[in-house]
């Protein structure tokens, strides 16, 4: 029992440094202080969102159901895998958690509230924050990134989504984001 609790101390007295970025309120005045001598730079990903709506693991869970055949009023909290490849199984990079709805009474097209939650290499426990439409049926659909944490302090960007395949298990939506950040 001791040894377990020494190893969880560590990791979370070790987490901020592996991390990059120190967290609380001090370390993010001081990083303020920084800000107006920073240079901003352009960071780009390329990841899969895995949503899957049924089976023995969902990723989405309605949360309100709709009768509407465009989902207008349905609602569903996600915490999504985010992947390197297509395939379910590749490699995960992050989480996209958050909720998505049915805001469109002409089409299918979705309020998207989530945070991209990144949890390997540099940037993991850095987030970046999406609030925007999502016309599902559309080839191409632009989001904008409006914030961030960790890493992505301050952030702004777009994120372009297409479907790469969608059918009554769930879909997989392929994501380039390129993002405008702070480099301190």
């Amino acid at each position: 029992m001791e040894k377990t609790c020494l190893v969880l101390l560590l990791c979370f007295i070790l987490m901020p440094i592996t991390q990059g970025v120190e967290f609380g309120p001090k370390a993010v005045e001081k990083w303020f202080k920084k800000l107006p001598h920073a240079k901003q730079k352009v960071t780009k990903f390329h990841f899969y969102f895995h949503d899957i709506v049924s089976g023995k693991n969902p990723s989405a869970v309605p949360i309100i159901q709709s009768t509407s055949p465009i989902f207008f009023g349905y609602v569903a909290m996600i915490d999504d895998p985010l992947t390197v490849g297509l395939e379910p199984d590749s490699t995960i990079v992050g989480r996209a958690q958050g909720i998505y709805g049915g805001a469109d009474q002409n089409e299918v097209a979705l309020l998207m509230t989530l945070n991209f939650v990144f949890t390997t290499g540099k940037y993991n426990g850095s987030t970046l924050s999406v609030l925007g439409r999502n016309p599902a049926r559309h080839k191409y659909r632009e989001m904008p990134i409006v914030g961030g944490s960790g890493i992505f302090r301050l952030a702004k960007g777009i994120a372009t989504a297409k479907t790469s395949w969608l059918n009554s298990t769930g879909a997989v939506v392929e994501y380039n984001v390129i993002v405008l950040h702070y480099d301190i």
